[in-house]
């Protein structure tokens, strides 16, 4: 990897890169179509407002962030927030609720510029992995719930996570069979396809399939036209337009402004507190996923990330669209195709674009039931049971902050349902002994040696995830290039999250040329066989 010659950046880079990054640029718009055209539909806006979200990403955001590959645009992990603004904002009008959102988007946006700018990038290291992934689950099983109802041909009662997902039985009672043979089609699409070994196979998105074979299915059951019909058991069942996507004859009607009137509503507030967590954490937490991807390694500047995501986001919502983050399957689908600068993006956004305006009517004729059940596929992946069996790995106290964060996401709302993910990683963390002040203030103590030219990091006490923005600012503090040794003879506690961080960390440092290493942790007792458990000692704590 070390022997790749890093592309070049900007207009050189454009110049020495553009094949390469033209072709995994269309091959992502063929995945980011369907996916940006659900997000929207699930969010309870109009198709427009993804593809816009997605066509500022590509266009602006890509030449403005501090990352080289990731693909900017709307994501399933935003579709709760978003429609629960709308809801909330809207008092049971959709229209009114949208453009309030926008107005929320656009603040949310400006916030998160402002954090950019004020280096808050590195607080995505404080978010405990186990409550992040808990509410990305719950976030899976509330977009699972909405979705199936829509995959059915079935509106249903209920409004909330738990009660849409003990109406699911009552929707397959009163299925639309035409509309449920395209939504189960499309599904077994999503599941059958990907695991196809044929390499020219796995060339085809398949979102992009179900969007074709969805599109036949609507041609063939005519679902353009007002109709009725009789399925096998005499009973009759309505069809038309209803069942497909809706999207503006001009690229321009597609454009709404935002409404600030309810700016000092606890509503507002609300939905942009909302929007902001999740938006920051899932813009964070992508764009350190994607670096790993990166086969030229190369470090986004997340800071810098951070604030073109939010400046982004706030012209997206000035013009209709949906905030967006550095969404991590559109980026993989962009490694895995060879896109190497940031072109590859600015040409998904342009590709999207250049369609939208040019084949409005072509959009038309996709069924919703194909874009629902990309998005079921979409959701199991956030909830699959092998994330449940991996945190378990990690340890029992793992599981238990992600079951927590997801039960109280899903009973409440996302804010509460983290936050409660954090007081319980805090709570055990106290149970196992970890002094109050500890937790916040690690002792660190770096000295150079003179003599073996190493720089040596003792930790005392605790580290762990509340304490871990302390303990990286002094070794930030080492120059690059050098021999250091983090000792941890006079730790007690080490928990997850801070093994993980400290596993990248070192990485990075080693593939910069220094040589870092981890020492004396002999006395601490991994929680479970996973190498980046959480550890605790029987020593007691120095002050």
């Amino acid at each position: 990897m070390s022997e790749l010659k890093i592309p070049k950046d900007r207009l050189q880079g454009l110049k020495e890169n553009w094949r390469s990054d033209l072709v995994s640029g269309f091959i992502v718009f063929l995945i980011a179509l369907p996916l940006c055209l659900g997000i929207a539909l699930a969010s309870g806006v109009p198709p427009m407002a993804g593809i816009i979200a997605a066509v500022v990403g590509g266009l602006i955001v890509s030449q403005i962030s501090g990352s080289y590959v990731t693909i900017n645009g709307p994501a399933a992990g935003l579709i709760v927030v978003i429609l629960g603004a709308v809801e909330s904002l809207g008092n049971g009008d959709p229209m009114a609720g949208y453009r309030s959102m926008l107005a929320a988007v656009v603040v949310s946006g400006a916030i998160l510029f402002l954090l950019g700018r004020l280096k808050a990038g590195r607080l995505g290291d404080i978010f405990p992995s186990s409550a992040v992934h808990g509410m990305l689950a719950a976030i899976g099983i509330i977009i699972f719930s909405k979705q199936i109802h829509v995959a059915l041909g079935v509106k249903p009662e209920a409004k909330e996570p738990l009660e849409l997902l003990l109406e699911i039985p009552k929707s397959i009672g009163l299925l639309n069979p035409e509309v449920a043979l395209i939504g189960l089609v499309s599904l077994l699409i999503m599941i059958v396809l990907p695991l196809i070994k044929n390499k020219y196979v796995k060339m085809i998105p398949a979102p992009m399939v179900v969007v074709l074979v969805g599109m036949a299915l609507a041609h063939y059951f005519d679902l353009e036209h007002e109709h009725k019909y009789l399925f096998l058991d005499g009973h009759e069942y309505a069809l038309g337009p209803k069942f497909l996507v809706t999207l503006p004859e001009h690229v321009l009607d597609g454009i709404v402004f935002p409404d600030f009137s309810n700016v000092f509503s606890r509503a507002f507030i609300m939905a942009v507190i909302s929007i902001t967590l999740v938006q920051g954490i899932e813009s964070l937490l992508s764009a350190k996923a994607v670096d790993k991807l990166d086969p030229y390694k190369r470090e986004s500047d997340l800071n810098k990330d951070l604030s073109a995501v939010g400046a982004g986001s706030a012209l997206s919502g000035l013009i209709g669209g949906l905030p967006m983050i550095a969404e991590i399957v559109r980026s993989s689908a962009n490694v895995n195709n060879g896109g190497r600068t940031r072109w590859a993006n600015f040409f998904h956004g342009l590709f999207l674009l250049v369609f939208v305006a040019a084949f409005p009517t072509l959009i038309h004729s996709i069924p919703l039931a194909s874009l629902a059940a990309i998005l079921m596929f979409t959701g199991y992946r956030l909830a699959a049971p092998q994330h449940f069996k991996h945190t378990l790995h990690i340890g029992s106290e793992q599981l238990a902050i992600f079951i927590t964060t997801l039960v109280i996401t899903l009973a409440t709302d996302l804010i509460i349902g983290v936050f409660s993910g954090i007081l319980l990683k805090i709570f055990i963390h106290l149970f196992r002994g970890a002094p109050l002040r500890s937790l916040f203030r690690p002792k660190v103590n770096v000295h150079y040696e003179a003599i073996v030219d190493r720089f040596q990091v003792d930790i005392h006490n605790v580290a762990v995830f509340s304490n871990y923005l302390s303990l990286k600012s002094q070794l930030d503090q080492i120059p690059r290039g050098k021999d250091v040794r983090v000792n941890f003879d006079n730790a007690t506690l080490v928990d997850h999250t801070v093994m993980e961080h400290l596993h990248t960390y070192q990485e990075r440092y080693n593939r910069a040329g220094g040589t870092m290493e981890l020492e004396e942790m002999g006395h601490l007792i991994p929680r479970s066989q996973h190498p980046l458990s959480a550890r605790k000692g029987k020593k007691k704590p120095v002050y």
